[in-house]
């Protein structure tokens, strides 16, 4: 058995990404036993100076020499950056955990949630005798969310579960939190605005989908988190209808979702069983969960869920959750789970 705090290099591929930033800070944060962090990305970011561990660092181009003697690597650049190194780094003996969802598609990919081992078998007991553990997935944040409401709530005879969810620009990385604030910047001076990455405006908007010629699909980002759900939840607990809005925010998912049950349960039992699954439940005094105030939590956040005014079994849940800390966290927690099986 490996002991948990024995210390193991790890690279983070597309370390460039605010994902990768994020991850990086939180390795550090949460005193994961790395005794080295390799960070690499796109040749076109090669040679950036950032720090790691406090100390200063540059990302280098990623090649198959990156993996060796690496431990875990975690992918948060692309999708296609993901698809197209993440086999080089298994290759080098690496244990991949993908943030990106890009290997979501991957049928010897576990998706995992350690919080939700309590309520939901862990993957690893479905990985047959001698198939090396190797491939995981991170959840996105609102995929996280749907998940473990689903997962928590099954028992007390959940029968529908639908969550829409408010996606924040900085999704799409630092191009698109500039083009939501020079938006706003030019909608309140009464000028055009630009509308190079969404095609459309995003300040003091919603939007159901992008303009025609963005190289974005909120469709495709709405995709990913209904799959997810589905293929973590499949015949284990209901599976969610899943709306996405692109909302004109910079951090963080806010979501609203609507419980169905067999039969009106009492609202502190749902309390329980939501914290039972990890998430955090704010106290009725305290102060909802907003894109601003959570921040740094490492599990999403909710209000105390609400009955429906017109329908007896159904229940109201708002929350919130950290777009980049929620995965990131999750992919530690993983990492640490398998240093200690």
């Amino acid at each position: 058995m490996t002991s948990p705090k024995e210390a193991v290099r790890v690279a983070i591929a597309g370390a460039s990404s605010l994902l990768g930033k994020e991850l990086n800070l939180w390795l550090e944060e949460s005193n994961f036993p790395a005794i080295d962090i390799r960070l690499v990305d796109e040749e076109i970011v090669a040679g950036t100076l950032t720090e790691t561990g406090g100390e200063p660092a540059v990302i280098e181009t990623v090649t198959e020499e990156s993996f060796e003697g690496v431990r875990f690597a975690f992918f948060t650049g692309s999708p296609e950056f993901t698809r197209r190194h993440a086999e080089e780094a298994r290759r080098a003996g690496a244990v991949v955990i993908d943030l990106s969802g890009g290997l979501g598609a991957d049928a010897k990919a576990r998706l995992w949630i350690p919080s939700l081992d309590a309520v939901l078998t862990s993957p690893l007991v479905s990985i047959p005798a001698g198939e090396p553990q190797s491939l995981f997935v991170a959840p996105a944040a609102p995929s996280d969310a749907a998940i473990s409401i689903s997962a928590s709530l099954a028992a007390a005879g959940l029968e529908r579960l639908v969550v829409t969810a408010l996606q924040p620009v900085s999704e799409y990385g630092p191009e698109a939190i500039e083009e939501l604030e020079s938006q706003v910047v030019k909608l309140l001076s009464f000028q055009p605005v630009p509308q190079t990455v969404f095609d459309a405006q995003v300040g003091f908007n919603m939007l159901s989908s992008y303009g025609p010629e963005s190289g974005l699909k909120l469709a495709e980002a709405r995709e990913r988190i209904a799959k997810e759900s589905r293929r973590y939840l499949e015949g284990r607990a209901p599976t969610p209808a899943v709306m996405l809005v692109q909302a004109p925010v910079f951090y963080s998912h806010t979501f609203t979702a609507y419980a169905e049950f067999q039969a009106a349960p009492p609202l502190e039992d749902l309390v329980d069983r939501l914290r039972g699954a990890g998430l955090k439940v704010a106290r009725a005094k305290d102060e909802p969960p907003t894109n601003v105030n959570i921040v740094g939590e490492v599990r999403p956040v909710l209000r105390q869920p609400e009955r429906d005014p017109g329908i007896e079994t159904g229940v109201w849940l708002w929350g919130a959750a950290d777009n980049l800390r929620v995965p990131a966290a999750t992919a530690v927690a993983i990492a640490e789970k398998l240093l200690a099986s």
